[in-house]
């Protein structure tokens, strides 16, 4: 896969060769077309950033060469700069956010002929205007999905000033928040300026004042979530610990998102979104104590007990259960309200899902940890059959194997007389297995078997035979 991805070739190149198979070989477009990716693909070339499709001649023929329909979309922006009504470029803009929705492709193709200062300008244009700015915004929050790398200051001051003067419209916020989860992904750079330039009032702020708005609610949300990732392979720290802290100390974020999750109840995808939030923001004890506090850990049970048949939902609400299950109360709060019993449900589900098998171990190690009574309740209600089975399951997946491996381990850490039923379960023979085939495994499949009596075999990793180190 590394070196498909270092061999590019640009989208003339990539042209040149369906115009020559249209003309040379007298192919019809479509099949043209089709050659053409086969050829480069055999090659190994990455054609994530070609758009795959024959150029046009234009209708009015003021251009002899024929081109992609977003180039002539954003030609026709860029001749129409100078015209004062925006009205005269809707059009023209609505067609390129089509054309640039069509994949990233053409978003890059768009990006390479400078896109985004001739969009930026509309956006500066049109602020003042609901209808106009809400067009030009959306073509910005399109073009930079997946190309954070385009937004400048000037950009960012733009969406500050959006959120601060269309605060009451929720479609207009909702383009400007979209532009700035777009521009945050994977971009340290840009979430810190964009937080210095007050971003996260403006967020916590949106939820709270169209808290009857679900898809403004989903997107506030991410953006907010964003802002607590560590993703940008070029920065070394990241700032995602402060900002989760900034986002629940100065703006009341916990209270925010658990009261916008009460609010839309019934709307699984709003509430997958928030408890998403919710798992980023709880980095530290007391925040967790104060989601529960909110009534959030009542709401992510409830959302378990609902919707165990979704998978996806199931692996959201599972890992928010982990993460505010790091604080000791929590754990007992989640056991009392009859977690275990749903997690193992959950699992038994969806037993062929490693993502949820995985997570829904977690979970029970997370619980398990230094509380002899959860390991009984975990024990009675089938928690370590579950993790047995997810093994036996799941022999591929290393994480599965190591969450397995935590349940096992933390339940008889102060509970030795549980080793024998985990081990009549056949848990040797298969931490003993995963061991064998994933490296990864090494330290807590050893503990765990080390915690259960069993014999652990540590390798000697250097014996000295081959030569000495003294001379």
């Amino acid at each position: 896969m590394a070196n498909m991805a270092a061999r590019r070739i640009t989208q003339e190149t990539f042209d040149a060769a369906v115009k020559e198979n249209m003309e040379e070989f007298e192919m019809d477009s479509a099949e043209a077309l089709r050659e053409a990716v086969e050829q480069y693909e055999s090659q190994g070339v990455n054609l994530r950033y070609i758009v795959k499709a024959v150029p046009v001649v234009s209708f009015d023929d003021k251009q002899e060469e024929p081109t992609h329909e977003v180039l002539k979309a954003l030609e026709s922006l860029r001749t129409g700069k100078d015209s004062t009504g925006l009205k005269d470029v809707t059009e023209d803009l609505k067609r390129f956010t089509v054309q640039c929705s069509l994949g990233f492709a053409q978003r890059y193709l768009a990006a390479q002929k400078d896109a985004y200062p001739v969009i930026l300008s509309y956006c500066k244009k049109s602020v003042e205007e609901q209808e106009a700015v809400l067009t030009a915004l959306t073509a910005l929050a399109v073009l930079t999905d997946g190309q954070p790398d385009l937004m400048d200051a000037e950009g960012q001051k733009f969406l500050l000033d959006v959120l601060k003067k269309h605060k009451a419209d929720s479609s207009v916020m909702r383009a400007a928040i979209t532009t700035v989860r777009h521009c945050c992904l994977k971009h340290e750079q840009n979430r810190q300026s964009l937080v210095k330039g007050g971003v996260l009032p403006l967020l916590t702020g949106a939820i709270t004042q169209h808290s009857g708005c679900a898809e403004l609610i989903k997107v506030a949300s991410a953006a907010l979530r964003v802002m607590t990732f560590d993703d940008d392979v070029r920065v070394t720290f990241g700032n995602s610990h402060e900002h989760a802290k900034i986002i629940v100390l100065e703006h009341n974020g916990l209270k925010v998102l658990v009261d916008a999750a009460k609010a839309h109840f019934d709307n699984t995808s709003v509430l997958s979104e928030l408890c998403a939030t919710l798992s980023r923001l709880a980095v530290r004890n007391e925040f967790c104590q104060e989601i529960c506090d909110l009534g959030g850990l009542k709401l992510i049970m409830t959302l378990l007990a609902d919707s165990y048949e979704k998978p996806e939902l199931v692996r959201q609400v599972l890992s928010a259960i982990q993460a505010v299950a790091g604080n000791d109360d929590v754990k007992d709060a989640v056991v009392d309200s009859g977690g275990v019993q749903l997690i193992v449900i959950a699992m038994n589900r969806h037993m062929n899902n490693s993502s949820v098998c995985e997570h829904g171990c977690a979970c029970l190690s997370v619980l398990a940890l230094r509380k002899p009574a959860n390991c009984k309740v975990i024990m009675e209600n089938g928690g370590a059959l579950a993790a047995v089975q997810a093994m036996k399951t799941h022999k591929d997946a290393v994480n599965v194997q190591k969450q397995a491996c935590m349940v096992m381990r933390n339940l008889v850490g102060r509970m030795s007389d549980l080793s024998k039923p985990i081990l009549e379960m056949g848990a040797e023979a298969l931490i003993t297995e995963a061991l064998k085939t994933h490296q990864d495994c090494g330290d807590v499949g050893k503990a765990a078997l080390r915690d259960l009596g069993c014999q652990v075999e540590l390798k000697e990793l250097w014996t000295g035979k081959h030569g000495s180190l003294t001379n």
